[in-house]
């Protein structure tokens, strides 16, 4: 497909067929990456993570894990 730029402020625009937002799941005020690949310009939509308390912590191991430190008396109010 064939398209044109626009000026849009002191920015270009293009605008995006339906069919190949409606492809790749784009609307109005979706997050997007733009990158430059060997002179090209991609664009696609930003990958949501959904996380996971068991996802976080299953890289944890013995190995990456740190040991207690001390920080020193407490000041103030503090309870242990």
């Amino acid at each position: 497909m064939v398209t044109h730029i626009q000026k849009w402020g002191n920015s270009l625009a293009v605008r995006i067929p339906k069919a190949f937002a409606d492809e790749i799941k784009l609307v109005e005020n979706t997050s997007i990456q733009m990158m430059l690949k060997d002179g090209a310009l991609m664009i696609f939509p930003e990958q949501q993570t959904e996380w996971s308390l068991e996802d976080l912590l299953a890289d944890v191991t013995d190995q990456n894990t740190h040991g207690e430190w001390e920080t020193g008396a407490a000041s103030g109010k503090e309870t242990w």
